[in-house]
Order: structure tokens, then C-alpha cells, then sequence
């Protein structure tokens, strides 16, 4: 293990992220590696955010003193509520504190949440743990994910080896030797889609390239299925957006929409022929370019809905939208 720095290069060099997670299992190792993380980044100028438990935020406000008036402090439970919304959510602070020189970059602690989740939403926030390494690829961020192995179950810390290309303990860091990267080719974040269960309400349709039948379709089974009108046009509006890249980018100029009540979940898969365009399973979760023509639809779908899934395989891929009942 080597002292716990970044690696980014000089200042004049292109910035770029450094990933790393902190596996500890007492306060004394939380504020061992995140004390020194905070204090350096505030003397070297970075701008410092804390997001993490209300109980490490304590910690930290009382080891640093004077010094936690200038760290931005976020209750975790507030911060993480879906994958693609925190994620912008990160995107944007980065893009505001280190536009026009304002900071070098940008030093975060980022302890998310898994307390509550079903296992499909640990297996997205692990997702999205690995997907970080891509979004933020070129990001002048330097992320330390805590993970407190008093509360998570094993399964959770072990994947926290993989989604981090570092890992700190104490006052160093050091390679990951379990890290796996997202973009591997077939490798382990990509999932196939599981059965929906049976015995909730069903609605399908075909469709063409008369999209305004199919918002019709989807507004008029999403109130059905029990949707509330805001989550509905927000529905409405995704799916317009995924059939829309489908039958751009699709090898067909057909596909399917499906609803489903699933427990507190309406659930909606886009299905079409071919193999869509794009990174496959992070397909919306990197930050589109400002000024560019695409990338902006299946970003803005990642925000609107819970969890969105890809699942693409020889000669279908189908996108499924989640939309929590409230």
C-alpha cells in the first residue's frame, strides 16, 4: 500500500478521476483515512463534499474544528435516491465547482446507501458504483466510497473490491486486485433481465413509427396500472425516448412496449430487433456532451425513472423502466 494520494497528473496535464473505496469497520478507521482526505484537499484548494451518514458527519465536523466550515456536508440518505439522479446530481457539482478555475478539482466522499434496497436495487447501485469509473473517466473528481462493514453484508463489501480500481486503508491506498472494469467485454456487470411475476396487470402493444399512439398507450395503462399522473408523463416521456433510439438505431422499424404492476413497481420494457447503439448495459449514464446532437434522451430517461436496465443480445434488445408507485 502506498500513502493515500490521487492519481492525478500535474496541473497542466488532462484531469481524469480517481475511484477508491474504504473498507473499514470502526469511527477510528473512518476518521483515520477521512480526516487527512478533507484537510489536504481544503489546503490544496479542492472543493470538499462530504456526503455520508448523519453519525460520520458528526465525527467528521468535531475532528476537523474550525476546518469543516469550508467542507460541504450532505446526509447520504438525502443524496442517493436513484442511480441516474445521483449521478447527475455528482456530474453537476463537479461540472460547478471546477468550471471557469473556480477549483483544481474536486475531493468527495461518497458513502451510498443500502440500507432499504431490494436486491434488484443493490445490484443497480453496485452497477452504478462501477459505472463511475466511466462516467466521470475524464472528471477532475477524486471519490473515496465508504463502506462500514458493521452494518453491510458481506456481499455488498465484497463488491466494493470490485467497483473501486483502489482501495485506502488507514492513511494509503493501494490497487484493487478484485476490480472489475464496467466496459469488460461480457464481463461481470452484464446481467440478463429477470421474469417479471406473474399475476399483475399486463398491458403490450406493437408498434411502429407512430409514436404519438404509442405515448398514448403508455399514458392511458400507466394510469391504469395505478401510476400517479406526475410518474406517468414522466413514464410517458421515457418511453418516447427509448422507442424513439430503438427505431433510429434498431435493425427494425418495429418493436414492443410491455407494462406490468410488479409490488410497489410499474415496470416497462422496450423491446425491438438488433442490437442497439450504445455502451450497452450503461447505456444514459454518461454525461452528455452540451453541445452535441445525441446522447441527451437516454441520459434524461436515467433521471426521470427508478432504474433503467439493458439488456441486449443476438437479434433483441430490450430497455426496462422501473417507476416506484410514490
Amino acid at each position: 500500500m502506498s500513502t493515500l494520494t490521487a492519481s492525478h497528473p500535474h496541473r497542466d496535464s488532462a484531469p481524469h478521476l480517481t475511484h477508491q473505496g474504504l473498507v473499514y469497520g470502526s469511527d477510528e478507521a473512518f476518521l483515520t483515512a477521512m480526516t487527512p482526505f478533507c484537510l489536504d484537499g481544503l489546503k490544496a484548494d479542492d472543493a470538499v463534499l462530504a456526503v455520508t451518514t448523519e453519525h460520520n458527519i458528526g465525527l467528521l465536523r468535531q475532528t476537523l474544528g474550525d476546518a469543516a466550515r469550508e467542507v460541504e456536508f450532505i446526509d447520504a440518505d438525502d443524496w442517493y435516491d436513484t442511480p441516474g439522479r445521483t449521478l447527475g446530481a455528482y456530474y453537476r457539482y463537479v461540472d460547478q465547482r471546477t468550471t471557469g478555475g473556480r477549483h483544481r478539482q474536486v475531493r468527495v466522499i461518497g458513502e451510498p446507501v443500502w440500507h432499504g434496497r431490494d436486491p434488484l436495487e443493490t445490484a443497480e447501485w453496485t452497477r452504478y458504483e462501477s459505472v463511475i469509473n466511466v462516467a466521470f473517466a475524464h472528471s477532475p473528481a477524486w471519490i473515496v466510497c465508504p463502506y462500514d462493514t458493521r452494518a453491510l453484508p458481506d456481499d455488498v463489501v465484497a463488491d466494493a473490491r470490485r467497483t473501486h480500481p483502489e482501495l485506502v486503508s488507514g492513511p494509503s491506498a493501494g490497487v484493487s486486485h478484485h476490480y472489475a472494469a464496467p466496459d469488460a467485454d461480457r464481463g461481470i456487470w452484464q446481467r440478463r433481465l429477470q421474469p417479471v411475476p406473474a399475476g399483475g396487470k399486463e398491458a403490450v402493444m406493437r408498434f411502429g413509427d407512430d409514436l404519438a399512439v404509442v405515448r398514448a398507450f403508455v399514458a392511458q395503462a400507466a394510469h391504469t396500472l395505478g401510476l400517479s399522473s406526475d410518474r406517468a408523463r414522466r413514464l410517458v416521456f421515457a418511453v418516447n425516448e427509448v422507442a424513439t433510439n430503438a427505431l433510429q438505431h434498431g435493425d427494425g422499424d418495429q418493436g414492443q412496449v410491455t407494462l406490468r404492476r410488479c409490488g410497489h413497481r410499474v415496470v416497462c420494457d422496450v423491446t425491438n430487433p438488433g442490437r442497439a447503439a450504445g455502451p450497452d448495459w450503461y447505456m444514459g449514464y454518461l454525461p452528455p456532451d452540451p453541445g452535441g446532437q445525441r446522447g441527451h434522451g437516454l441520459w434524461a430517461v436515467r433521471q426521470l425513472c427508478d432504474l433503467m436496465e439493458v439488456d441486449t443480445r443476438p437479434g433483441e434488445t430490450t430497455v426496462r423502466l422501473h417507476l416506484a408507485m410514490a
